[in-house]
């Protein structure tokens, strides 16, 4: 597709007025656990006698590792393998993406390199295939897979990010039960996880979770929950028996602890950069209310949203732009299709990869979304600015808000400059940054 900068669509959007904005700042509660504090958490956590007794000398552990940009993912997975080895087993780390990273083995071993995750920085080996191996049959029906080198291993600790999905809800969301089932599932079991639809996932992903529970070697699991700042806040490891109570209780911690654009509504959203490593659709839905089905709701009230880059951890997977509004050339051009399609083919959800409009630079980005609201005042126009959907502390506002933020109507927000013209290069795109 040919995007032809200077062309009728410029013409039609350059007098487009793009309103002053203002930096500010959110705040949220900020439980943490420091990065360097980290290893000692993770020990203290494994230390525990119904945890470390699990662990015996001699033995071949896998240890999950998935592809979502979570926050110190190697600083965690690394301290879950020196405290494996310090028990005398033999731990290796297995890809546990589902379909992610193209579906093949090279593309999730790639994945975890991204973050940090190789063999030589963990300090043992990583076995990344997509081959499965079958353990049966879920109460309704759905066949239950797992990952051939985690299956034969002597035991297998599911270590993940545990927070509220992105396009369906339930007692089980992104956490241990879905990384048993979809993540080390691989493409064939994210594939049968997902085949009834999301409205139904919520009941997949429990009784599935189960047959793995009964017939996989699950030790134990040590998920990870962030707070609003994308910081790990907290680390627990729970016993394989115990998972499928204590995870919908951990759940509404992670849920209590999600951050969002205070302002609560907006005329156009900007994302300054989408990719995998911040959601399974470019952007949390949660915060930016771009949802890919009907099952899940909330986030920002927007009318247009607008995504300027992609992340370079996607390699090219731009799935979840299709939710946006308009996306620029720049991540037009970077897409891989090779990369996207089977994430949206073994979820069923096609609406993610849909190509929205596309225009030649981040201004005219904004300019169509800006053009295009219905029942605004232009004069007026409601912007809010994101550098991404995990990091809002540090936002942008247009000046409409600007007189209420100084106000105090918007409890947690507080302005930290005045309203300026937002600055753009001679290719149109935005200069000005989000962080002075």
């Amino acid at each position: 597709m040919k995007v032809t900068k200077g062309g009728k669509v410029s013409e039609l959007l350059k007098d487009t007025r793009i309103p002053k904005m203002f930096r500010a700042v959110q705040t949220f509660p900020r439980e943490v656990i420091l990065p360097e504090e980290i290893p000692a958490a993770v020990d203290r956590e494994m230390e525990r006698e119904e945890i470390c007794s699990r662990i015996r000398p001699g033995m071949r552990i896998a240890i999950t590792a998935g592809s979502r940009g979570i926050r110190n993912v190697d600083i965690i997975t690394k301290a879950i393998v020196d405290f494996v080895k310090s028990r005398g087993a033999s731990p290796f780390i297995v890809p546990a993406m589902g379909s992610h990273g193209g579906a093949t083995a090279e593309g999730q071993k790639e994945m975890l390199a991204g973050y940090g995750i190789t063999e030589e920085a963990m300090g043992c080996p990583i076995h990344s295939s997509m081959e499965v191996v079958e353990l049966g049959y879920s109460e309704r029906g759905r066949r239950v897979v797992l990952d051939k080198n985690a299956y034969e291993a002597d035991g297998i600790i599911v270590s993940c990010r545990l927070k509220p999905h992105n396009a369906f809800r339930g007692a089980y969301e992104s956490g241990p039960c879905k990384m048993m089932t979809v993540g080390l599932g691989k493409q064939v079991g994210a594939s049968v996880v997902h085949g009834d639809g999301m409205d139904v996932i919520a009941q997949n992903i429990p009784t599935m979770a189960k047959v793995v529970l009964e017939k996989a070697k699950i030790l134990f699991a040590i998920p990870c929950i962030e707070n609003a700042y994308d910081e790990t806040c907290k680390i627990e490891a729970i016993p394989a028996e115990k998972i499928l109570e204590r995870e919908p209780e951990l759940l509404k911690y992670a849920f209590s602890n999600m951050p969002k654009l205070i302002v609560g509504e907006t005329d156009v959203l900007v994302v300054d950069t989408v990719g995998k490593n911040f959601s399974g659709t470019g952007v949390d839905p949660n915060i930016t209310g771009t949802f890919s089905t009907p099952y899940a709701s909330g986030g920002i009230k927007v009318q247009r949203t607008c995504f300027l880059n992609l992340s370079k951890e996607s390699h090219g997977n731009a799935l979840g732009c299709g939710l946006a509004s308009a996306i620029t050339s720049k991540i037009f051009d970077d897409m891989d299709i090779e990369q996207m399609y089977p994430n949206c083919i073994t979820s069923t959800v096609l609406a993610s990869a849909r190509i929205p409009c596309v225009v030649s630079s981040d201004k005219e980005a904004i300019q169509i979304c800006i053009k295009t609201c219905n029942k605004i005042d232009k004069d007026h126009v409601r912007i809010v600015r994101i550098p991404n959907s995990l990091h809002i502390g540090s936002i942008m506002l247009s000046e409409s808000y600007y007189e209420d933020v100084k106000a105090g109507k918007y409890p947690g927000v507080e302005a930290v400059d005045e309203p300026a013209e937002l600055v753009f290069d001679e290719e149109g795109n935005v200069a000005t940054p989000i962080i002075a």
